[in-house]
């Protein structure tokens, strides 16, 4: 179980750190090259597809540790 907790903070820490990428690096640079409203519209879409791919990501971990999680929409 103490495995699964270590793996879980690393696995965060790791996508933490792409998140910074992708919000301070990647976005200021395709933000001048597309209008507001589909600046706002990618930013939105960065954040839900972060957001699901965390859930994801933790919900496997949690899997081999013999915790099953039920994720939606995965029919299993």
């Amino acid at each position: 179980m103490l495995g699964t907790v270590i793996g879980l903070l690393f696995m965060l820490i790791i996508f933490g750190v792409v998140w910074w990428a992708v919000v301070n690096k990647f976005y200021p640079l395709i933000q001048p090259y597309i209008g507001e409203p589909f600046a706002t519209i990618i930013y939105v879409i960065m954040i839900i597809l972060m957001v699901v791919i965390v859930l994801w990501a933790i919900a496997q971990v949690l899997g081999l540790a013999g915790i099953h999680v039920a994720v939606p929409g995965l029919g299993r």
